[in-house]
């Protein structure tokens, strides 16, 4: 058991530990668990072969115990150094009797008691005198006090369910203002169709403007064309009448 303990350690500090599983790690009694796992929530001892519960060290914090498939028939006091226990598993083991459960009624936290495949079950009254021993205890072998059976993690279970609920509506709230929100947009927003047509009637003006710019420009040239072309003929045409009025006095 020391050996395993040192490997569930992995390098760690006994003290900042909460769970540990020493399962199937073969000893008679407890060995190397001391109190310096003082954070230790958690604790499985499952099928080691234990006879008893000597060396049981302090757990001030320990809240689960898996004992299950042991051969525990008593010693039940030397866990009393641990008042937060609140699930407590024990099937498997030589429990023959209600007065080697007396230590457990001092647990005022205690709410699961697994005491299934124990010599225990068969006296008569099993059940009700188990309860009665124990006023915390709300489950017994899997069964609450109705005999109806209720999953031990069902009050962690309905404190989750209750905050996703909650946070449900708050899913739900925020999908109805966005669609609110979306919806405004919509009836704000002018449409692809008016959108569509806007770029349509500007590209339209813009190819207007430009056809009309473009006439104009081609008048523009036409007219300086024909002033050059005027400026080029008449001093030819000076020069034609000189000639002309020349020959005419010559021939006078």
């Amino acid at each position: 058991m020391e050996k395993r303990i040192e490997l569930e350690k992995r390098g760690r500090n006994p003290g900042d530990i909460k769970e540990l599983v020493l399962d199937n790690c073969r000893s008679t009694q407890i060995v190397g668990l001391s109190n310096e796992f003082s954070a230790l929530e958690s604790l499985s001892l499952i099928n080691v072969g234990l006879t008893s519960l000597k060396g049981f060290p302090q757990l001030p914090s320990l809240k689960k115990l898996e004992l299950s498939d042991n051969r525990i028939s008593g010693g039940l006091n030397l866990l009393d150094s641990s008042p937060k226990l609140t699930h407590l598993n024990l099937s498997g083991n030589r429990i023959k009797d209600l007065d080697t459960l007396q230590p457990l009624k001092a647990f005022k936290n205690l709410r699961s008691l697994d005491l299934f495949n124990n010599e225990v079950t068969n006296m008569d009254n099993y059940r009700e005198k188990v309860f009665n021993l124990i006023p915390s205890l709300r489950y017994l072998d899997g069964y609450d006090i109705d005999d109806c059976e209720v999953d031990e993690s069902e009050g962690e279970e309905d404190e989750v369910n209750g905050n996703e609920d909650g946070d449900g509506g708050n899913e739900e709230d925020s999908e109805d203002v966005s669609d609110e929100e979306d919806d405004e947009f919509l009836d704000d927003d002018p449409g692809l169709d008016a959108v569509y047509k806007e770029n349509i009637e500007d590209s339209d003006d813009g190819d207007y403007l430009g056809e009309e710019e473009e006439e104009d420009e081609d008048e523009e040239n036409d007219e300086d064309d024909e002033q050059e072309e005027e400026e080029e003929e008449s001093p030819v045409r000076g020069k034609k009448r000189k000639i002309d009025d020349g020959g005419e006095n010559q021939h006078d």
